[in-house]
């Protein structure tokens, strides 16, 4: 059941766990929820709009994060996660221009992989989570660059 401060803000449900991976699985799949909300919504293209620069504003926060001098993430990842902005960014400035509900699928499908690979728990050989174990502090405080893709590794080609 919905809470009243889900319900305030117009989200249909809530992240389900507490960590990172999960929340931005979750704000990707509440972003295309809005969109394809928006795109249906006969008033003039706003809540399509709104839907889109909501998505724009998500993606941004994975470039920051992605960007950041200290982010521990291999260069590979990060790279491919700037690279996958890059195609967002130029997908949703298309649409803000035409309001085209019709061509929102490119914008969907990136979305929904990238979701799905951040609800995927990641791998980790045992050696390296002993390791980790060791190394943790008390009450350790993720890194917003960890968090934006929280060690899910993809492969992109942007010159389709």
């Amino acid at each position: 059941m919905m809470n009243q401060g889900a319900k305030k803000t117009g989200y249909v449900s809530q992240p389900a766990g507490t960590d990172p991976r999960s929340t931005e699985a979750w704000a990707l799949s509440e972003a295309s929820r809005r969109l394809v909300v928006g795109a249906k919504t006969e008033d003039g293209g706003k809540s399509l709009r709104d839907a889109l620069i909501l998505n724009q504003r998500l993606w941004t926060i994975f470039q920051t994060a992605m960007a950041e001098p200290d982010c521990p993430l291999p260069t590979e990842i990060r790279d491919n996660v700037l690279a996958l902005s890059i195609m967002m960014d130029r997908q949703i400035l298309q649409r803000l221009g035409d309001l085209d509900g019709s061509k929102l699928q490119p914008i969907l499908d990136i979305n929904r992989c990238v979701a799905e690979g951040l609800a995927q728990k990641p791998q980790v050989p045992e050696a390296a989570m002993a390791q980790s174990v060791q190394a943790v502090p008390a009450h350790p405080q993720p890194h917003p660059a960890q968090a934006a893709v929280g060690g899910a590794r993809m492969a992109v080609n942007v010159s389709a």
